[in-house]
């Protein structure tokens, strides 16, 4: 997750799932922080690495509350 992300170049998707294509990571970081979100990496073995930008804390919140309703 953003500064994380050690590879030089990522294929980007944006919050609402369009593809932005193979960018610099530090662009797509920038992309990121621009809409106050964050730059995830969510396919890590594909050749490059696929990121998305989106609100991390967010997700992490969603995914607790429907571990507490299971």
């Amino acid at each position: 997750m953003n500064e994380r992300i050690r590879i030089p170049r990522v294929r980007v998707v944006d919050e609402e799932g369009r593809q932005l294509g193979i960018m610099p990571t530090k662009e797509a970081l920038r992309l990121a922080r621009e809409k106050g979100l964050d730059l995830v990496e969510v396919a890590p073995h594909e050749r490059p690495p696929v990121c998305k930008i989106m609100d991390f804390g967010k997700i992490l919140y969603e995914q607790k509350k429907r571990q507490k309703e299971a």
